[in-house]
């Protein structure tokens, strides 16, 4: 990898010392991004370079990546996970949302269903939504005590940590937009007769709760940025910006795993 792309990942990458502060990033920053043509292009390239790798970690079926994706309403998940990962085999790649937990669900430990959702060896596997609302919407709304919210930071450091020595590479990225692009977002969805489904009422009663959300991130991403599980900070007011920015960093970590073809087993083969 380049020095020039070490240094953006080195940018875009939450601290493991804590000290982070969603203030300090630019949510419509494009980074040495100069154009929205010059980024499609780019992102053509990386694709056909990930579609290879791809093909080695389903070959080699030793390890898998997960990658997390969190956002306010209308951050751009379902769009990045067009974008980024649309091009890819989708035989190997598992998108899981995680919505309001079930009945059954809720009888049982947070983490249960997300573990559950993990990728097999081999595979790629992208969360839409995650195991982080449990310190997210569970510490805005007050559904579970303080005491337990506190407790869930090591939890869920000492749950990646279990999936990181057990073979799954994990890549968690935050789809950080301004304010004033989710209202632009949310007024297009109105605008749009084919988007009006995206529509609720209930991302407007998130909305109003903007600060805590947002105190709410900042404390997740500080306290669970860790060398086995790291936080990426994507400004995501470009969409096309956003885009590349995390497939550098999906392709920078997929060579960095350097998957390989097995050795096949030829011996008294004969055709």
């Amino acid at each position: 990898m380049s020095k020039k792309r070490t240094a953006q990942m080195t940018k875009l990458r939450v601290p493991y010392t804590g000290n982070f502060s969603l203030a300090d990033v630019k949510a419509g920053d494009k980074l040495d991004l100069h154009s929205r043509s010059d980024a499609e292009e780019e992102l053509v390239d990386i694709h056909e370079r990930l579609k290879e790798l791809q093909i080695l970690l389903h070959a080699e079926s030793r390890r898998s990546l997960l990658v997390v994706l969190q956002a306010m309403d209308a951050g751009g998940k379902d769009g990045t996970i067009r974008n980024v990962f649309g091009p890819l085999n989708p035989h190997w790649v598992t998108v899981s949302d995680f919505k309001a937990p079930t009945g059954a669900e809720l009888a049982r430990d947070y983490l249960w269903r997300i573990h559950d959702a993990v990728p097999r060896r081999g595979n790629i596997g992208i969360f839409n939504r995650s195991h982080y609302e449990d310190v997210l919407i569970a510490r805005v709304r007050g559904l579970v005590p303080a005491g337990a919210i506190r407790r869930r930071y090591r939890q869920i450091n000492e749950f990646e940590r279990l999936l990181a020595e057990n073979g799954v590479t994990i890549l968690k990225f935050y789809l950080h937009i301004s304010h004033k692009e989710q209202r632009h977002r949310f007024q297009a969805r109105l605008d749009e007769p084919d988007k009006r489904w995206k529509f609720s009422r209930g991302d407007l009663a998130e909305r109003k709760l903007w600060p805590q959300y947002m105190a709410a991130y900042e404390l997740a991403l500080r306290k669970c940025s860790t060398r086995h599980a790291p936080w990426y900070c994507i400004p995501a007011n470009k969409k096309w910006a956003r885009n590349v920015l995390i497939a550098r960093t999906v392709l920078a970590t997929l060579e960095s795993m350097s998957p390989q073809f097995p050795k096949p087993d030829l011996d008294g083969v004969t055709i």
